[in-house]
C-alpha cells in the first residue's frame, strides 16, 4: 500500500513540476511536524478515535472482498478526494487521490471551502464509483476506477441532479439510484429547509433516467419542528428493508444522524421513532462534538460499523483540526440501526477487534510525526495545494524544495506558491529550515485556515537587509505584529509551537545557533473554523511571494 501511495504521488505531482524560469526563488531544506499531546497514545489492545485525525471530513466507505476503502471531502485543496485503504477498519493507508489532474475539474479562484463536498464511494461488479459535488465548479459528477489507487476517470457530469451530497445505491436487481440534498418542493418554509430527492441512473451509460425524480424526505424527521439541513443521504438494503440515513441539524454543534426505512422505494420512508441514532448536541459539555454525516459498512463476518465526522474543540466551539473521521460499531435493534445511545459521549478509544494485529502502527499513531527532507523528485502526498493541480512553482531536487513566487499575496483567490500539511493535533510543533530567499522574494511558514485568516512567519530579503516578521491576516486585514532585522544571509529555522489556545513563533540562526521568539504568543482561535468560517481545518504550510506584496 505504501508503494502505491508513492507512485500516485509521482503521477499527481512529479509530472507537473516543469523546469523553472530564471526568477527569484526561496529554498527549504526540510519540514518537520511533531505532535506533543497524548490523544493518539492508547493502551495495548485498543485503538484511538478519530481514526483519521485532522481535516478528513464527510467520510464514505465501501468494501471489496475483505478490503475497505474510504474517501473524504477535500473542498478546494489539491490533490482532491483522498482515498484510504484498510483490511481491518483500524489500520488505514493513503492509497491515492481520485482527483489529481486538471482535466478532471478546476477549482480556479474558488474560496477554500468550496469545491468538493461530501463524496460517496461504492464498489459494484468490478468497478469503483465516486459520486460527489464540485460546488461552484460544475455541480454533481461520477468518476470510476478499477483500482481505488487510480487512475480515476474524468468526470461524467450530472446536470439533472442539483444540490449537493449525492449518494449512489445499487439494488439487488442491478438498478441504481442517486439520492441527494436539494431545495424542497415549492418555496422553503423556513431557513435551512431542504429535501432529499431520488433519481434512477443507468450504470452502463452513467446517464440519469429522465422523469425519474422523486421526493424522499421533505425537511427532515418531523417537518413540524422545522428541522434544518437534511443532507448526506445514504441508502442500504438490509433484510428486505430499504434504509435511508441522513445528517440533520447542520455540521456544527446541532449535528445529528437520523434514519428512515421502507419496504419499497415506491413507498414513503418512515422515520425511526428513536431518532437521532447519533448526536452529541444533548451533552452540555463534551470533548467531541458535531457528530454526524455517517456511512455504514458490513464486514465479511456480518458485523456492522459506522464512520462519521466529528470535531474536537479546545475552547467553546473552537477547533483547528477540522472535521475528522471517527468510527463506532453499529448494532441493530428491532430492525433499526443504532450507533450511540442518547447522552453518551463518543469514546476516544475502542477495543481492538478480534484478530486485528496490535503491533502495527495506526494512521493516527503515524501522524504524530511527519518529516520531509525533500529527497524525492515527487512531493509527499500529504502536501496540499490551493485551487490548482499544476505546480510549476514548486520543485524538489538535491534534498531541497524550491518555491517560486506567483503572487504578491496569499490573500487573493489567484493561485499562490503555497503547500500545506494538515494540523492533526491540538498541541504540536512545526518547523522548517529556510536556506535562503533571493532578493525580491518573501518566504516562510504559514499557519493557514483560509486566505482571509492565517499567520505568516516570513523572511523578507532585499539587496541590503533581511527582515523576519510575523504577520496576522484577520478577516482579510493584514497586521504586521512584529519584525526584526537579522544580520548575515545564512539558513534560518522557522518554528511554531501550538499549545491548544496559543501559537508561539520563533526563528533560529543556524550558523550562530541563536534562537529568538518572534512576537507575543498569538491566539490559536484565529485559525479555528469557528472564527474563520467554512468547513476545513488548519494547515501548516510553506509559502513564497514577491516582496512587493502586503
Amino acid at each position: 500500500m505504501a508503494r502505491r501511495a508513492s507512485s500516485i504521488a509521482t503521477i499527481v505531482l512529479g509530472s507537473l513540476l516543469p523546469a523553472f524560469t530564471a526568477q527569484a526563488t526561496a529554498t527549504f531544506s526540510w519540514f518537520d511536524y511533531q505532535a506533543s499531546d497524548t490523544t493518539s497514545q492508547v493502551e495495548q489492545g485498543q485503538f484511538s478515535n478519530p481514526i483519521l485525525p485532522g481535516f478528513y471530513p464527510d467520510p464514505s466507505i465501501t468494501r471489496k472482498d475483505d478490503t475497505y476503502y474510504l474517501v473524504n471531502s477535500s473542498f478546494a485543496y489539491t490533490p482532491g478526494l483522498p482515498i484510504f485503504e484498510s483490511q481491518d477498519l483500524v489500520h488505514w493507508e493513503l492509497a491515492g487521490h481520485a482527483l489529481n489532474r486538471p482535466s478532471q475539474v478546476t477549482f480556479e479562484n474558488l474560496n477554500t471551502s468550496r469545491g468538493i463536498f461530501a463524496p460517496t464511494i461504492r464498489y459494484h461488479d468490478g468497478l469503483f464509483y465516486i459520486i460527489t459535488t464540485a460546488v461552484d465548479a460544475g455541480g454533481n459528477f461520477i468518476i470510476t476506477a478499477e483500482d481505488p489507487a487510480g487512475p480515476w476517470s474524468d468526470p461524467v457530469w450530472l446536470p439533472e441532479v442539483g444540490g449537493i451530497d449525492p449518494d449512489l445505491f445499487v439494488d439487488e436487481d442491478g438498478r441504481a439510484y442517486i439520492a441527494h440534498n436539494d431545495a424542497p418542493p415549492g418555496e422553503p418554509l423556513y431557513d435551512g429547509h431542504r429535501a432529499v430527492w431520488l433519481w434512477e441512473i443507468d450504470l452502463d451509460t452513467l446517464k440519469v433516467k429522465k422523469d425519474s425524480r422523486k421526493l424522499l424526505i421533505n425537511g427532515g424527521v418531523d417537518i413540524s419542528k422545522q428541522p434544518v439541513w437534511i443532507e448526506g443521504p445514504h441508502i442500504y438494503r438490509v433484510n428486505g428493508w430499504y434504509y435511508l440515513t441522513c445528517a440533520e441539524g447542520g455540521t456544527s454543534v446541532n449535528h445529528s444522524q437520523v434514519v428512515f426505512r421502507t419496504r419499497s422505494l415506491s413507498e414513503p420512508f418512515v422515520p425511526y421513532e428513536n431518532n437521532p441514532i447519533l448526536t452529541q448536541r444533548d451533552r452540555p459539555q463534551s470533548d467531541i462534538t458535531s457528530t454526524g454525516h455517517a456511512d455504514f459498512i458490513q464486514t465479511p463476518q456480518g458485523d456492522w460499523w459506522s464512520v462519521f465526522l466529528a470535531t474536537r474543540p479546545y475552547e467553546g466551539n473552537h477547533y483547528n483540526t477540522g472535521r475528522e473521521t471517527f468510527i463506532l460499531p453499529l448494532t441493530w435493534k428491532e430492525e433499526w440501526p443504532h450507533i450511540l445511545p442518547a447522552g453518551e459521549p463518543v469514546p476516544t478509544t475502542l477495543p481492538m477487534p478480534v484478530g486485528v494485529a496490535t503491533d502495527k502502527a495506526t494512521f493516527a499513531e503515524r501522524s504524530r510525526h511527519f518529516r520531509d527532507d525533500f529527497d524525492s523528485t515527487a512531493l509527499d502526498p500529504q502536501w496540499l495545494g490551493l485551487n490548482t493541480f499544476e505546480r510549476g512553482w514548486a520543485a524538489t531536487e538535491k534534498s531541497a524544495l524550491t518555491l517560486q513566487p506567483v503572487t504578491t499575496s496569499l490573500r487573493n483567490a489567484e493561485q499562490s506558491a503555497f503547500l500545506g500539511k494538515r494540523q492533526q493535533h491540538m498541541q504540536f510543533s512545526a518547523s522548517t529550515q529556510l536556506e535562503g530567499a533571493e532578493p525580491g522574494t518573501t518566504a516562510g511558514l504559514v499557519v493557514f485556515q483560509n486566505r482571509r485568516y492565517h499567520y505568516f512567519l516570513g523572511v523578507e530579503q532585499t539587496d541590503t537587509q533581511r527582515i523576519v516578521f510575523l504577520e496576522k491576516v484577520e478577516d482579510g486585514k493584514v497586521t504586521r505584529l512584529h519584525e526584526t532585522e537579522l544580520n548575515g544571509s545564512g539558513a534560518l529555522i522557522l518554528r511554531v509551537e501550538n499549545q491548544e489556545k496559543t501559537l508561539q513563533f520563533s526563528v533560529k540562526d543556524v550558523a550562530g545557533n541563536k534562537q529568538m521568539t518572534i512576537g507575543e504568543p498569538q491566539p490559536a482561535t484565529l485559525v479555528s473554523t469557528q472564527s474563520a468560517g467554512g468547513f476545513v481545518g488548519a494547515l501548516i504550510g510553506l509559502h513564497a511571494r514577491t516582496s512587493a506584496g502586503e
